[in-house]
């Protein structure tokens, strides 16, 4: 008897998600900056709440988060009971594909999306729709276009990644009042503190049926290796990622670091305020070398080059000298860099690096 094992339509067709280098051969003290790291680290309230919780490591830890949604309600003005909890935002973002979206559906993500929506929308069996951005923007109006009656997911990063780019309040409330009755819009806001006074959506989630916000702690907060984001949206929706949702799947070290950097408001207005400031800078000194960039609302710059040739030779010499950023080419942007925005050393290593770069091309 044959037997024909195949997985689930769509799962065969995922390319494999790249994560930003962390080592180049033969080079020692590498300045990291592809992974949009924060540079600070997390805060020290963090640290030593994740030290403590080891004390309980065999503890199983409580399944529905209160504590830390609690916190996260208390911080940003929001429902705890509307507040879900993943590993990272990634893990919110499966659970919405997996809940929402299958076979014969469509899921619509713009042309420089973060690569994890049309990975989770394949793992789901659903067909992931690639809609047209205008100058690195998202356009409401195409994504408008592209929507139909099988369209069940639309993800909007903002601000964006790679790209750095963001949409005003006005258009995404414009783009979530006239979607198709069966769609959800989700508001990817990994970076949403970097940008002073922004609440990420969450008054949109508020005053609609058919809106989902979700946040990250490894971005600001520092927390990557912790791996632990959340999202916020409709009650009923919250409660149907309930039902997916692994009944275990954050441990108590993690929820611990999270809770203690969430209530952390100065180290949060520290990052903010330094990378505002080291970010400027660097984009005008690379502006000034002739290396352009969009204005940036995240913690990096994209930086274009002439061409996909000059973008790899300029990532070359920069490894060479000991600098790790990220090229973009799957993103769609073969001409361009994303270098995440270091402490100040870093950004000035970065700009003196490619300085003698260009120079050397002349």
């Amino acid at each position: 008897m044959t037997r024909l094992i195949e997985p689930q339509p769509g799962i065969l067709d995922i390319t494999l998600y790249q994560s930003g280098t962390s080592h180049v051969a033969g080079v020692e003290n590498v300045i990291k900056l592809s992974s949009n790291e924060n540079p600070f680290g997390a805060p020290e309230s963090a640290k030593a709440a994740f030290a403590k919780a080891a004390h309980t490591l065999h503890r199983y830890p409580n399944t529905d988060h209160f504590s830390l949604r609690k916190a996260i309600g208390d911080v940003h003005g929001l429902d705890p009971e509307r507040i879900i909890c993943g590993v990272g935002s990634d893990e919110v973002i499966t659970f919405l594909c997996q809940a929402y979206a299958g076979v014969g559906d469509e899921v619509i993500y713009t042309e420089h999306g973060f690569s994890m929506y049309k990975i989770s929308a394949l793992a789901a069996g659903a067909t992931p729709v690639c809609v047209a951005e205008r100058e690195r923007v998202v356009d409401v109006d195409a994504i408008l276009a592209a929507c139909n009656e099988i369209t069940k997911l639309v993800f909007i990063a903002n601000p964006a990644n790679p790209t750095g780019t963001m949409i005003g309040q006005r258009d995404i409330a414009r783009l979530a009042a006239n979607l198709p009755s069966q769609t959800i819009l989700v508001l990817d806001g990994a970076y949403a503190e970097f940008v002073e006074g922004f609440d990420g959506g969450a008054a949109l989630v508020e005053s609609r049926d058919n809106v989902v916000m979700t946040r990250t702690f490894s971005k600001i907060y520092g927390l990557g290796g912790v791996r632990i984001g959340w999202g916020y949206g409709p009650k009923d929706i919250i409660d149907v990622l309930n039902r997916v949702r692994g009944p275990f799947n954050l441990s108590e070290p993690q929820l611990a670091a999270a809770e203690a950097a969430v209530k952390d408001r100065d180290w949060v207005e520290k990052c903010r305020d330094d990378n505002t400031r080291l970010r400027a800078w660097l984009a005008e000194a690379l502006m000034e070398l002739g290396v352009p960039s969009d204005t940036s609302c995240a913690n990096f710059i994209l930086a274009r080059f002439l061409d996909q040739a000059e973008a790899e030779a300029c990532d070359d010499f920069l490894k060479q000298n000991g600098i790790i950023v990220r090229r973009v080419a799957g993103y769609g942007l073969p001409n361009c860099l994303r270098i995440t925005v270091g402490d100040e050393a870093s950004c000035r290593r970065v700009a003196h690096v490619i300085g003698q770069f260009r120079e050397q091309k002349k």
